[in-house]
C-alpha cells in the first residue's frame, strides 16, 4: 500500500496555533499552582479579617476604643468571610467525593 492520491481529497492539515493545547503536564502544573496560590491568598485574607476582628473586640473590651459600630462591622465581615470559606470547602469536599465515586 503505497501513497495513493485521490483527486479532490487532501490530507488534514495541522491546526495553526494549537501547539500549546492539549493539557500537557506544564499547563496542569501551572493551573494547580495558580489554584493553590489563590486558595492560600483567600485563606490568608480570611485569617487577617478574623485577627482584625479579634483586635477590635480586645480594644473595645480594654477601653482603648469606644467605637462599637466599627467593632461590629469587623466582626460581621470576619463572620461572612468565614462562612463563605466553609461553603467553598464544602463544595470542594463534595466535588472530591463525587470524583471518587466515578468509575473508570
Amino acid at each position: 500500500m503505497s501513497d495513493i492520491r485521490i483527486p479532490g481529497v487532501s490530507l488534514p492539515r495541522p491546526i495553526e496555533g494549537a501547539e500549546g493545547m492539549g493539557g500537557g503536564q506544564a499547563n496542569e502544573a501551572a493551573a494547580g499552582t495558580n489554584f493553590l496560590g489563590s486558595l492560600k491568598d483567600a485563606i490568608s485574607s480570611i485569617n487577617d479579617a478574623q485577627m482584625g476582628a479579634s483586635q477590635a473586640v480586645e480594644a473595645l473590651v480594654t477601653g482603648q476604643s469606644n467605637n462599637i459600630h466599627q467593632t461590629m462591622v469587623a466582626l460581621q465581615q470576619a463572620d461572612v468571610s468565614f462562612q463563605l470559606m466553609m461553603q467553598v470547602r464544602n463544595k470542594l469536599v463534595t466535588a472530591y467525593e463525587e470524583i471518587q465515586r466515578m468509575q473508570i
